[in-house]
């Protein structure tokens, strides 16, 4: 669609949305016309550096040096793909470029999302390694009609998965036109919850854009069959919550995965690794779960960890290390909900086993068992000792660029205001007479 737009003009209505990802994953940008596709597709666009720094409802953030010291300047928009996303949903002859942020002299934005993770994968690179990254999302989806379609929960439920097959088709079709490469859907724990398995990259900044425009997929074919979908982490108190998944290896250079030893327990490369995300896990913790609704799904058998610990086939544990064929020996990180940055994720995910393999650290030992009455030291379980932990954190300071960590604990503090000034009505009806 985009490259004829480019080249041939627009038909009447056409249109092309060029969108960048802040750093709460949400698409932000500008709406033209069909016909100026190739402004787009040419790196000519332009937008304010700041895009990349706003709070979740879009507000600038307080006292961010990328707005008020340096004059908040605009940067260079470069598109990661060659041609648009067919955005269906959103009307016929619409077109999606993602971009990505560089300064005026063309180095990396040091606030875009993206761009922190190249940097990590560059330091991979470096050492001869290449992360092989998959990721699974959960969802839930709710009639807009208000009727309640899924009554009961239904894990593996074939009968759910059928209630939504011209839904699902409709998924699978549009991940297959842009290349994403969408695996096995199930149902999951919560009534009308469902997940979507993404299959492996071997490169993690593509696996990165697959998650991101996967949750846009989902949510706008959901609409046109009078669905919302939910990537919330936790859209209702009493149901299980959304997680995003991540699975990992290493490839050398010569293509062969150093995680497997021809054991069920996985090289020294791997246990080091293990050691490096369970280290950093506290202070990444904001990553995982970076908004005020994210903490209610981080709670003690709730099927999302709230202890730091791995183990070997074990669920419960925030690193699970799957069973199967050595050769495909891989680490799963389980905390991060469906509502967190993929970029962000995955950067600190293999940023933190870099520092761990780097280092050659030694994880402790693996849990047996439910890992909700291990005695390990446990995840911050509120916002605000997240964003302490982040702040006050050493290894995901080699991670991203100081100006990231700095404006990202900005804009949490700044929405954690805004959550602590809003007082709901069921706090009113608990105390308001009682008191």
């Amino acid at each position: 669609m985009t490259e004829e737009l480019a080249e041939t003009g627009s038909p009447d209505g056409a249109s092309i949305q060029v969108g960048v990802c802040d750093l709460n994953g949400v698409t932000r940008g500008k709406r033209i016309p069909g016909n100026q596709g190739d402004k787009a597709l040419s790196g000519a666009m332009r937008m304010p550096l700041s895009v990349s720094c706003l709070d979740i409802w879009g507000r600038d953030i307080d006292g961010c040096a990328m707005i008020f010291d340096d004059g908040d300047g605009d940067g260079v928009c470069q598109p990661i793909r060659n041609s648009a996303l067919e955005a269906s949903w959103l009307g016929p002859n619409v077109g999606l470029v993602p971009v990505w942020m560089f300064t005026e002299g063309g180095a990396p934005s040091p606030i875009d999302p993206r761009q922190a993770l190249a940097a990590v994968l560059e330091r991979f690179a470096a050492r001869g390694l290449t992360p092989v990254v998959a990721t699974e999302l959960e969802f839930y989806l709710a009639p807009l009609s208000g009727r309640a379609d899924f009554t009961s929960e239904g894990v593996l439920s074939l009968h759910q998965l059928n209630q939504i097959a011209p839904l699902l088709d409709d998924i699978y079709a549009a991940c297959s036109a842009h290349g994403i490469p969408a695996d096995a859907a199930i149902s999951e724990c919560g009534a009308g919850q469902f997940e979507i398995n993404l299959l492996h990259r071997d490169d993690a900044l593509v696996a990165g854009d697959d998650a991101l425009f996967f949750k846009s997929i989902v949510k706008g074919c959901a609409r046109t069959h009078d669905y919302v979908a939910n990537f919330m982490a936790k859209p209702e108190g009493t149901a299980p919550g959304n997680g995003l998944h991540v699975h990992f290896s290493l490839l050398d250079r010569k293509g062969r995965n150093v995680f497997d030893d021809g054991t069920d327990l996985g090289s020294d490369m791997l246990r080091a690794a293990v050691a490096g995300v369970v280290a950093a896990m506290a202070e990444s913790t904001l990553i995982f779960a970076p908004h005020f609704n994210s903490y209610r799904r981080l709670r003690p058998n709730s099927h999302a960890p709230t202890a730091i610990t791995w183990g070997y086939e074990n669920r419960t544990a925030a690193v699970r290390i799957p069973g199967g064929s050595p050769k495909a020996r891989r680490i799963e990180h389980r905390v991060a909900g469906a509502d967190a940055n993929p970029y962000l994720v995955l950067a600190a995910v293999l940023g933190a086993a870099l520092h761990g393999i780097e280092q050659g650290l030694v994880p402790p030992d693996p849990v047996d068992g439910n890992s909700y009455a291990s005695a390990a030291s446990k995840l911050p379980s509120d916002w605000g000792a997240a964003i302490s932990a982040f702040e006050d954190g050493d290894i995901l300071a080699d991670v991203f660029p100081v100006q990231l960590r700095d404006v990202f604990v900005q804009a949490k503090r700044q929405e954690q205001a805004r959550f602590l000034d809003n007082v709901t009505g069921f706090e009113r009806a608990t105390y308001a007479e009682l008191l």
